[in-house]
């Protein structure tokens, strides 16, 4: 069922920025063999993407494949200034993507079928769709676009494109938790159609995930709201809104929100197909 105890929450969005010379450089980032961390502090003017095509925009690449790490996806914070967007934003055409507008609005064109995307809005695009994207407000529109090459199973159609909103989405609890942990559902996990899901991952204060999850999916983790410890690997690590965390398959991981709100997180996973063998 649709979130009846939906309220609007406040998505956090970087604005960049640079820091003084003052600043001391020790910091929260950090890259492994296993994982990456990404803290907010990090996303400065300094570190945006310019993409062809597209018109007053800067890009923060967050997570891109890499031999030997994560290897499924790559993903976005775009932001495009008053007037800005693209008309040919993806070059791949078997890219399939999720926009998720954290900030601002956005005119997002399928077709001829425009839809107004607000804080919130949640849009799934099949590869090969025609696309655009135009910011005509006065303020800039921030939101993460995750990518992924799609994965055809044979007998089994392509999902079709579509349009909603986290108010809409099923938030489905995780079983003997009463609610301290649960998930915001866009796409059902039966849905064989589908060989990702962007997800959107709640605890409430003291909800933990209370054991180390060893998996094969790959993740992609943006904090939207909160605090949290996260255990990544062997290795305890504070997180805020606004920080990203990269893991590779079989990572071990696990969260405690301690809160004083609730902690929430944007989470990318590849699923539903074969283990591929050998390299092609």
């Amino acid at each position: 069922m649709a979130n009846p105890t939906y309220y609007a929450p406040t998505y956090y969005a970087p604005k960049g920025g640079r820091p003084p010379q003052s600043q001391l450089l020790t910091g929260r980032a950090v890259f492994t063999q296993a994982y990456a961390v990404i803290p907010k502090g990090v996303m400065q003017d300094i570190v945006t993407s310019a993409l062809p095509h597209w018109n007053a925009t800067r890009a923060w690449i967050l997570a891109r494949p890499l031999s030997g790490f994560a290897e499924t996806f790559s993903q976005y914070i775009m932001e495009v200034s008053a007037g800005g967007g693209s008309t040919v934003p993806e070059p791949d055409s078997n890219a399939e993507a999720v926009l998720f507008i954290v900030e601002g609005e956005g005119t997002l064109k399928l077709g001829r079928t425009a839809h107004q995307l607000i804080g919130g809005s949640y849009a799934y695009l099949p590869a090969g769709i025609a696309w655009s994207f135009e910011n005509m407000s006065k303020a800039p529109v921030r939101f993460h676009w995750i990518r992924k090459s799609y994965e055809a199973a044979k007998g089994i159609k392509a999902p079709k494109a579509f349009v909603t909103h986290e108010s809409k989405a099923e938030v489905v609890e995780m079983p003997d938790t009463n609610g301290a942990w649960s998930t915001t559902r866009f796409v059902s996990p039966d849905d064989m159609a589908h060989d990702m899901h962007v997800n959107i991952v709640n605890f409430m204060p003291g909800g933990v995930i209370p054991f180390a999850e060893t998996h094969v999916m790959e993740h992609g983790l943006y904090v939207l709201e909160g605090k949290a410890v996260y255990r990544l690997n062997q290795d305890w690590v504070e997180v805020e809104a606004g920080d990203f965390m990269w893991l590779r398959a079989f990572c071990p991981q696990a969260c405690y929100a301690g809160g004083p709100g609730r902690f929430r997180y944007l989470l990318y996973k590849d699923v539903n197909r074969h283990a591929k063998l050998g390299v092609k």
